[in-house]
C-alpha cells in the first residue's frame, strides 16, 4: 500500500503516514448501547477489517452520551488514541460508527494514521468481492455517493482505490481538486445503467413466476451458500468470511418430490450498514422481497446470534417481508451454540445435512399455507 501524504497541522511540512496493515478500532456506547454490546460490535468490526487485510492491534472504547462533532470521541480521547497507534506503529485507524467529512478531516490531521470509518471498509470489502457487471456496478454507485460529500482531505485517496480492500494494494491517487461535477455525471450515469439491469432482471423474475421461489436470507456469515450448495447440489464458492456472496444465484431445490421451486441465494446482511450500499442493492435485495417464501438463516454457534436474528428481522420488515413469508432457521447446529434458540426456528446442519429433510418438508407446507401454487416440473413449467 502507497504511502499517502499528509500536511502536518504543525508547521504544513509534507508527512508520510505509514503503510502498515496494523489497526487501531475505536468504538463509543453510552447512546443506548452498554459497553458489552459496544464490544460485540467491536468484534464484529474486526472481523470487517481482517476481510479487508487489515489486523487489528488495539481497540478503543469511549462512553459519551452523544458523538463529539468535532473528532467523535472528543479531543483527549483522540490524543490517547494517537499514541497508542504511534507506539504500535499502526497505520489505519477504523471508527465504529459513520464519520461526518468534517470529523474525518479533523481525525486525519490529529491522527498519526490514516482514518476509515465503518462504512468504508464495507465498501471496500464490496468492491473486492464483486465480479458480475450488476455487483460492480451497484458498489461503484454506492462508493461514489458515500464520496461525494468527502471530497476534501486525504480521504479522495480512498474513491480511486479498485479493489483489494481499504488495507491491500495502492493507496489511491490524491484527488483533493476531484471535480464534484464529473462525480455527479458518473452517478447518473451509473443510476441509468442499473434501471437498464434492473428491466433485464425484471424480466427473468417474470420468468420465475411460474415456479414457487424460495430466497435464502440471514446475516452475513450465517452460511447460506453451503446451505444453498446442499438444497441444489450447487457447487458454489462458499467460505467463512463476511459478504462472500454479494450476487443471487438460482438453482432448483432438490429432494422436494420434483415440484417446482427454486431457490435463491442472497447477499447477507449487517448492522449499519451504509445507505448508499442499500440504497444501490435494490435490484438485488428484490430477490428477497418477491420471493414466495423467505428462509431467514441464523448462526446458531455465534455468541451474537440473537442480536443479529434481531437486526436480520428489522431489515427484512423494512423490506415488506410479512411474518407469515419467513421461515427461521437455525444453521450450524453442529457447533456448540451458546444462545437461546427460538423454539419454532428449525435447526439444520448445511455442513453435515442434518435436518435438511424436516427444512425440505417444512418449506412444501408451508408453501401451501400461503396459498402458492407449486407445479410439479414438466406439468406447466419450462
Amino acid at each position: 500500500m502507497r504511502k499517502p501524504e499528509t500536511k502536518s497541522p504543525t508547521d504544513g511540512a509534507v508527512s508520510e503516514k505509514p503503510s502498515s496493515n496494523k489497526t487501531v478500532l475505536v468504538g463509543v456506547f453510552g447512546r443506548g448501547t452498554s459497553r458489552a454490546e459496544a464490544e460485540d460490535h467491536l468484534d464484529e468490526l474486526e472481523r470487517l477489517v481482517n476481510t479487508a487485510g487489515g489486523v487489528v492491534v488495539a481497540r478503543a472504547l469511549q462512553e459519551r452520551p452523544t458523538p463529539d462533532p468535532a473528532t467523535f470521541v472528543g479531543r483527549g480521547k483522540v490524543k490517547e488514541i494517537a499514541e497508542a497507534a504511534e507506539g504500535l506503529g499502526a497505520g489505519w485507524t477504523v471508527f465504529d460508527d459513520e464519520l461526518s467529512p468534517s470529523q474525518i478531516k479533523n481525525l486525519e490531521k490529529a491522527l498519526p494514521t490514516n482514518v476509515l470509518d465503518r462504512s468504508a471498509v464495507i465498501l471496500q470489502i464490496f468492491a473486492s468481492r464483486a465480479r458480475s457487471r450488476e455487483a460492480m456496478t451497484q458498489v461503484e454507485l454506492a462508493r461514489l455517493q458515500y464520496l461525494l460529500p468527502r471530497l476534501s482531505g486525504s480521504t479522495t485517496g480512498f474513491a480511486q482505490q479498485r479493489g483489494g480492500g481499504a488495507f491491500r494494494g495502492g493507496g489511491g491517487e490524491k484527488q483533493i481538486e476531484l471535480d464534484r461535477r464529473k462525480i455527479r455525471r458518473r452517478i447518473a450515469t451509473l443510476k441509468e445503467e442499473l434501471a437498464r439491469i434492473e428491466k433485464s432482471l425484471g424480466v427473468r423474475r417474470k420468468g420465475l413466476r411460474r415456479v414457487a421461489t424460495v430466497a435464502l436470507a440471514g446475516y452475513t456469515n450465517a452460511g447460506k451458500t453451503t446451505l444453498f450448495n446442499k438444497l441444489t447440489s450447487s457447487k458454489e464458492f462458499a467460505e467463512d468470511r463476511l459478504f462472500a456472496t454479494l450476487d443471487p444465484r438460482h438453482a432448483r431445490l432438490l429432494g422436494v418430490g420434483g415440484r417446482a421451486i427454486v431457490t435463491a441465494d442472497t447477499v447477507g446482511f449487517l448492522r449499519k450498514l451504509p445507505h448508499s450500499l442499500v440504497a444501490s442493492f435494490r435490484s438485488t435485495l428484490k430477490e428477497v422481497e418477491e420471493a414466495d417464501l423467505v428462509v431467514h438463516v441464523v448462526d446458531a454457534s455465534s455468541l451474537q446470534a440473537d442480536s443479529q436474528r434481531r437486526v436480520a428481522e428489522q431489515v427484512l420488515a423494512e423490506m415488506g417481508v410479512e411474518q407469515d413469508r419467513i421461515l427461521l432457521v437455525y444453521n450450524k447446529v453442529d457447533r456448540p451454540h451458546p444462545a437461546a434458540l427460538d423454539p419454532d426456528g428449525i435447526l439444520i446442519s448445511a455442513v453435515t445435512g442434518d435436518g435438511l429433510d424436516r427444512l425440505r418438508e417444512a418449506v412444501i407446507v408451508r408453501l401451501e399455507e400461503l396459498g402458492v401454487p407449486v407445479p410439479f416440473y414438466g406439468r406447466g413449467t419450462a
